[in-house]
């Protein structure tokens, strides 16, 4: 298992933890068997793979843990350990994946064996590259999370129309910011778009009538299932 201590520095995290991986291998937190939480794939089970760094620190961040930990695992090795598990659905989470350049294969793989594969992504890194079977969720950060600056706006011309935005709002400005995105570049003409709140920050109720006040018929609100069925602060599910 590898290990580094916490730090702020988020850039010399990824370079220390990552650039000793070797080609054909990655660095993962976990892999397990739970229910799709989020997207319009909730509810069903679902496989995790969760790959290991982050270069963004979002201040709601549920995932810290995967910031400095993980075990290094042969590309193959994740996929069979995937497939061992029998449940068709798959997701590569994060961390960030599109640190990792094995995660592109990964997913060709996956793909190939019949899986339907999502992708949890920032939206700060480069998507064009990705399998088009791939179902791309990309979560735009809103100013509250305090990287909406690493926002990469070009990857909206990447994306396919069966692909999801996730906005994850924490404040009523977060709510103006991510309309006045929605409105500005069509996204709920272009794809899915998704809308939560920060666990425990902007009360549910209110987001509804946010976005009912804001006539945005296409837009999905969507809570967090796994935070409602265990402890938030639980693990692997």
């Amino acid at each position: 298992m590898t290990t580094l201590p916490t730090t702020p520095d988020a850039a010399r995290h990824r370079t220390r933890l990552l650039d000793g991986v070797p080609r054909g291998e990655l660095l993962i937190h976990e892999i397990y068997a739970s229910i799709q939480g989020e997207s319009t794939f909730a509810g069903l089970p679902c496989t995790f793979v969760r790959t290991s760094v982050c270069d963004l620190r979002c201040t709601y961040c549920d995932t810290p843990y995967a910031f400095n930990r993980g075990e290094r695992m042969t590309r193959s090795a994740v996929r069979d350990a995937v497939l061992a598990l029998g449940i068709p659905l798959v997701e590569i989470t994060g961390g960030e994946p599109l640190l990792q350049g094995d995660v592109l294969p990964l997913m060709c793989e996956l793909a190939d064996a019949g899986c339907t594969v999502l992708l949890e992504t920032s939206g700060a890194h480069d998507v064009s590259g990705i399998d088009p079977r791939v179902h791309i969720i990309m979560d735009l950060k809103t100013p509250d999370s305090g990287e909406a600056d690493r926002n990469l706006w070009a990857n909206l011309e990447h994306l396919k129309p069966g692909d999801q935005i996730k906005f994850v709002i924490a404040s009523e400005a977060d709510w103006a910011w991510a309309v006045d995105a929605i409105r500005t570049h069509k996204l709920d003409n272009r794809f899915t778009v998704l809308v939560s709140t920060a666990f425990r920050e902007l009360p549910p109720a209110r987001l509804v009538d946010l976005l009912l006040a804001a006539r945005l018929p296409k837009v999905r609100m969507q809570l967090q299932l796994h935070k409602y069925i265990w402890d938030p602060a639980t693990r692997g599910v």
